[in-house]
């Protein structure tokens, strides 16, 4: 999984870019986590609970963005994702919207989740 976590030279505030399957990380962690040293922690507490078998899984709702930590891995979407009532099956959306999928949900491993969390802390300064 390739990344880059950039400051903006005039606002300051940090960015995350991420390669296409896993694009959808990038504004979870810009919207969701930003600098916010109790969401970080929440974060990698919910890790290692479910690495530790307390849970077998932890949501996490946030305003627009969700995460999904279970034992096998993380799966980071869009809350638009969540609610199914309106959203068309991807069958509906006909061809050219096969990447649709992948601008809404982005999935890796425990341990490369831990990692993209570790150096977002250190990148923003936890």
């Amino acid at each position: 999984m390739e990344y880059e976590f950039r400051n903006d030279p005039i606002s300051g505030a940090a960015s995350a870019r991420f390669s296409f399957e896993h694009e959808v990380i990038g504004p979870w962690l810009e919207t969701e986590v930003g600098n916010d040293h109790e969401k970080i922690s929440a974060l990698f507490g919910a890790i290692c609970d479910v690495g530790d078998g307390k849970y077998h899984d932890v949501m996490i709702t946030g305003r627009e963005y969700s995460v999904e930590i279970s034992d096998d891995d993380v799966v980071v979407q869009n809350n638009s994702v969540l609610d199914t009532r309106n959203v068309p099956s991807l069958d509906e959306l006909g061809d050219g919207f096969d990447d649709f999928a992948l601008n809404c949900s982005s999935s890796c491993g425990l341990e490369d989740f831990r990692d993209i969390l570790l150096a977002w802390a250190k990148f923003v300064k936890h």
